[in-house]
């Protein structure tokens, strides 16, 4: 596993109970660079939650996990694309054809899985 695959955890939350929490856990127990972010504010694996609703800007990104489901996903899209990353991982119930065809056409690789599977079995 690299380093340098950058992760940027959409829908990071402070709650131990989140699948977005676990996952962060697991990126920083495998050394992989992580940023969460998130609309609920705190922490999660010593990393600060940004503010989705801030937008921020973020280079060298080379995958999206997302832990937001897909009727709340439609006025996060630019903001996703704008982060050109190189794969965006749709964690199960996160599935939305609008935007991986978006994504699609932006070249973006579309990974339909869990996350937590993948850093489990090494295929992440």
């Amino acid at each position: 596993m690299e380093k340098s695959k950058k992760t940027v955890v959409l829908g990071a939350s402070p709650n131990p109970s989140r699948y977005a929490h676990t996952a962060a856990i697991m990126l920083k127990e495998r050394d992989i660079d992580f940023v969460p972010v998130g609309i609920k504010a705190g922490e999660t694996s010593g990393e600060k939650i940004l503010n989705l609703w801030e937008k921020p800007v973020l280079s060298d990104v080379h995958t999206v996990t997302l832990y937001i489901g897909p009727q709340n996903q439609a006025e996060w899209y630019d903001y996703i694309l704008s982060l050109k990353p190189k794969r965006i991982i749709f964690n199960p119930g996160t599935e939305n054809q609008e935007l991986m065809d978006l994504a699609k056409s932006k070249d973006i690789e579309i990974v339909p899985a869990c996350t937590l599977v993948l850093l489990s079995t090494g295929q992440f």
